[in-house]
């Protein structure tokens, strides 16, 4: 089946001009100023006047398979569905466990990451959760990311956290060297993603790692580095050296009252403090708990981290904090595949995979979704759903 988007104006995510874009099953075929399709071939098109075509959004944490936990059996967050993601833009998930590495097991998380691709959208998996040693699929990290498909790196680690297995620097080493084998031997990031608590250390493992062995400061993505202001200035000395830094985009009003620094704003200061736009990601915690507070500040349940929130704190960067489209939109597209070594994902360019997202260019809100060159989404409504939706 043949889709052929006429009249966008398109970011690749850099500004590419007005172009169409011809999708041929789930891959981008052709972009031209102009395509016309004459003959008995059956096409599609969409009309993209007035709408700013990006690349497909990537949410690199996401706990899939249900989260949290920590209040007793009754707080377990459920499962993620279908619509809840493609309805934020997101073609791309990876997915993870957290504190529960006991009731919540890899093959539950690898078995609801391959559902989700079924229904439509593209799945990895972090192998592993906050504590050490890791539980895997296999029983070996090395085994996890060279023989399972979806395994693409190891996490998230608990580090700087009451809840983390409070590893020795050594045991932490260790864990990292099998984790960069894997990649090498699998032709994979075998990233390490690095859940940071609001402990003193905060990165402290990462910079010794990388100034005291061979391995390269770009093995990690520490994440939630925006939790409050000690550790996001942290943040920026380490990215500044060239590390990588994750924001996390599900929050409370709470939480930023209380110095979490809202994504939005980060992302100006990181700029402007000379961090290069390339080393900056953003991700949601998509179905992760979450406190809720009454007006007096006392606790009054939980709530469920959301996957729009992800582009929301994108939009809000371009919109309030005035981040060229072409930049803001990088932390959640071309910055993420580079970092997680995501082979066709992450930019509008032939070849690649037909994951794009069509803005309304006044107001820069979600229109049209298309994962694998399916739509997902149109006009703002969700046209798949998943299978018990």
């Amino acid at each position: 089946m043949l889709k052929l988007i006429k009249n966008g104006e398109l970011y690749q995510p850099e500004y590419f001009g007005k172009k169409d874009i011809l999708i041929a099953n789930d891959k981008i075929a052709y972009i031209e100023d102009e395509i016309t399709i004459s003959g008995k071939l059956e096409v599609e098109v969409i009309d993209a006047t007035d709408k700013i075509i990006v690349p497909g959004f990537i949410d690199s944490h996401v706990h899939i398979a249900g989260g949290g936990g920590e209040g007793g059996f009754k707080t377990r967050t459920p499962e993620i569905q279908l619509s809840h993601i493609v309805i934020g833009g997101i073609t791309t998930v990876v997915g993870c466990l957290g504190t529960d590495g006991t009731t919540r097991s890899m093959l539950n998380l690898l078995a609801k990451a391959k559902g989700l691709e079924e229904e439509g959208i593209t799945t990895y998996i972090y192998t592993g959760s906050y504590h050490l040693p890791v539980k895997t699929i296999t029983g070996k990290v090395e085994d996890d990311l060279i023989i399972v498909d979806k395994v693409i790196g190891v996490g998230e680690v608990a580090l700087s956290d009451h809840r983390s297995s409070q590893p020795t620097l050594e045991e932490f080493i260790k864990l990292v060297a099998s984790t960069r084998l894997g990649g090498i031997l699998s032709g994979k990031a075998g990233i390490l993603n690095i859940h940071l608590g609001d402990g003193d250390r905060t990165i402290e493992f990462l910079e010794k790692i990388a100034s005291e062995t061979e391995i390269p400061i770009g093995q990690f993505l520490p994440t939630h580095i925006n939790r409050n202001s000690y550790l996001f200035k942290k943040g920026i000395e380490y990215a500044l050296k060239g590390g990588y830094v994750d924001f996390t985009t599900s929050t409370t009003e709470k939480f930023l009252q209380e110095g979490e620094v809202k994504c939005s704003k980060g992302l100006k200061e990181m700029l402007a403090r000379g961090v290069k736009i390339e080393n900056i990601a953003f991700s949601s915690d998509g179905q992760g708990s979450l406190p809720i507070f009454n007006e007096r500040g006392e606790f009054k349940g939980l709530g469920i981290g959301k996957v729009t929130s992800l582009y929301k704190a994108v939009r809000e960067a371009i919109l309030e904090e005035g981040i060229p489209l072409e930049d803001a939109i990088k932390v959640i597209t071309s910055n993420p595949a580079k970092i997680l070594k995501l082979k066709y994902k992450g930019f509008v360019k032939e070849n690649f995979d037909a994951d794009l997202v069509l803005l309304d260019k006044d107001t820069l809100e979600i229109d049209t979704v298309i994962a694998l060159g399916k739509i997902m989404v149109e006009k703002k409504v969700v046209k798949v759903k998943g299978t018990f939706e």
